[in-house]
């Protein structure tokens, strides 16, 4: 083989060029075994730091507030949590982001993991002061954090949403849904569809008396909430949402051979994988008209503790808003689980679906618009936020790390996708000012007369 070196000729051996691929193939094993290192010491650090079973309530919380309340003597729960020390695991997670090279998008991603944690760890050792609420917007935002390149913010979503459902609803055209299926016997028919998709992995369901949420989903097993009822809509959306999205993607992270921290389900990628989730539920047709009015309710409320409401005042935006007493209570104290039910201490995770939801659309459309659907594939493969999936574009193609295991029915064809999403795209660009029903049928008798 010949080659020019100014403007002399030399040769090349085979030689020369299967030492120079031994010498690139060394500098990847090497950085891979470094990455390996310090992918094995987060995951091993980050452990015992789980946020919700530290802030979970005792399951007899209810019996005595609503006592009180049905007697019209409403007193604030009485709730001691205990504040957990992480001083030993947070000096393990600093020193494992500082020995990152965050010019190595794989050792990034482990950097802001490692941070992710050490800040979920400090929310924690904040438990019940203004502490635990700084640490908490940090990783899930709040309800008034302005949403990127727009005007508004979540509380301006929420109360859109509650305007217009309330329009929809207060002329009793669209029937209630009925929540008639007990615990065991809706987690007898999911576990119907559970185990057809997750064809490699057992995910058991089960049902906990002690769940403050309706459903929790992890990678190997998915809790429902013993005193729920559920409805036959509630089937798909429990399915769509934690089933295909929240345990899939922990699933898919832990198949990565070169990344297995993509499978933690880090603090900092709750609000992009709740978005993604919410994003299913619309694109599969499984969420109703008060399951996104309770997600806006929720935002409203988080914002209402933070402005010094205490428990009892988010309790009646819950039961004002047409809960019964007992899903009232559970949806306060979802938001003041870790925080001060006198208020203004709170836990806003709640603020992040409907803004998970507007940037995973708002992601989605893009790549479609700029010809990258990889990156939505990207994105399935781990629990990651949209910037990682996107840093992380160049480790997909080279195979360092691997595609999505499970990939949700929904999205297996993106033409599908596609179409919605340019559809939706228009649609949004058109003006409904002038629009009536009336000026519809005017319209329409105008076209009759003139034979169109």
């Amino acid at each position: 083989m010949i080659y020019a070196v100014n403007g002399k000729t030399a040769s090349l051996t085979w030689t020369g060029i299967m030492n120079t691929t031994q010498v690139m193939s060394s500098a990847t094993t090497q950085r891979l075994e470094r990455i390996g290192e310090l992918d094995r010491a987060v995951v091993k650090a980050s452990a015992p730091i789980k946020i919700l079973s530290q802030l979970g309530w005792p399951k007899d919380s209810s019996a005595a507030f609503l006592a009180g309340w049905r007697a019209g003597r409403p007193e604030l729960p009485k709730v001691t949590l205990l504040v957990p020390s992480y001083s030993q695991e947070i000096e393990a997670l600093e020193s494992i982001a500082a020995a990152c090279d965050r010019s190595d998008p794989l050792a990034a991603y482990i950097h802001v993991t490692a941070q992710s944690y050490v800040t979920a760890a400090r929310m924690l050792e904040g438990i019940g002061t203004p502490e635990f609420t700084r640490h908490c917007t940090t990783l899930y935002g709040a309800p008034r954090t302005p949403w990127p390149s727009q005007t508004i913010d979540g509380v301006d979503a929420a109360r859109h949403m509650l305007v217009t459902t309330d329009r929809l609803l207060g002329g009793y055209h669209i029937p209630p849904t009925v929540c008639d299926i007990p615990a065991e016997e809706f987690a007898e028919r999911l576990r119907v569809s559970i185990n057809a998709f997750f064809r490699d992995d057992p995910v058991r369901v089960v049902v906990d008396d002690s769940l403050p949420s309706k459903a929790v989903a992890g990678s190997k097993r998915i809790r429902l909430r013993a005193s729920a009822m559920f409805s036959e809509l509630d089937l798909h959306q429990l399915l769509e949402h934690e089933g295909y999205i929240h345990t899939a993607t922990i699933l898919n992270g832990r198949y990565q051979t070169n990344l297995r921290s993509l499978g933690l389900g880090a603090p900092r990628t709750t609000r992009p994988q709740e978005g993604l989730a919410t994003l299913a539920e619309l694109m599969t047709m499984s969420i109703d008209i008060m399951r996104l009015r309770r997600l806006a309710i929720r935002v409203v409320a988080v914002q209402a503790a933070l402005e010094g409401g205490d428990f009892i005042d988010v309790f009646r935006v819950f039961l004002e808003s047409g809960q019964t007493e007992e899903e009232s209570f559970q949806s306060a104290q979802r938001i003041f689980r870790g925080g001060d039910v006198r208020g203004r201490v709170a836990f806003t995770k709640d603020s992040g679906y409907l803004r998970g939801l507007m940037e995973t659309h708002t992601f989605l459309r893009v790549i479609i618009r700029d010809n990258r659907p990889e990156l939505f594939s990207n994105f399935l493969a781990g629990r990651m936020t949209l910037g990682d999936a996107i840093a992380l574009a160049p480790e997909f193609e080279s195979g360092v790390l691997n595609g999505p295991h499970y990939i949700p029915p929904w999205a297996t064809d993106l033409r599908r996708v596609a179409a919605l999403s340019v559809f939706s795209g228009f649609v949004g660009e058109i003006n409904l000012e002038g629009v009536s029903l009336e000026a519809i049928a005017v319209r329409e008798q105008e076209l009759a007369a003139a034979g169109q």
